[in-house]
């Protein structure tokens, strides 16, 4: 192959947009890896164990990666897909800095 396979993260003006692939109601919270989409892109999976009701696992998801990634809270917001499960979060900060960072976190897993 060779072009890499398509990453979930794209730069824009002031931060990165992260496609997500969320599954509420799991067992645990956690980053579950990467996937491909039909469309031919490729999404970060998280499971959490939150409802799908009154945002209540866009929360769970926002603090989980908050967490994983050393971010603040306030840095991620979900700027598509509020109330489905294949959502755009959007990442504050400096797209230069962030994409190298998160994109080594996300391909070495955790």
């Amino acid at each position: 192959m060779a072009s890499s396979p398509p990453s979930p993260l794209e730069p824009v003006a002031d931060g990165l947009r992260l496609s997500l692939r969320v599954t509420p109601k799991a067992s645990r919270n956690a980053v579950a890896g990467l996937a491909d989409t039909a469309e031919g892109g490729r999404v970060l999976k998280v499971t959490v164990t939150a409802v799908p009701e009154n945002g209540k696992a866009n929360e769970a998801v926002i603090k989980l990666l908050s967490k994983a990634w050393k971010l603040p809270k306030t840095s991620l917001t979900v700027v598509a897909g509020a109330t489905d499960r294949n959502k755009i979060l959007h990442v504050a900060g400096d797209p230069a800095a962030l994409m190298p960072r998160l994109t080594a976190l996300i391909e070495g897993g955790e």
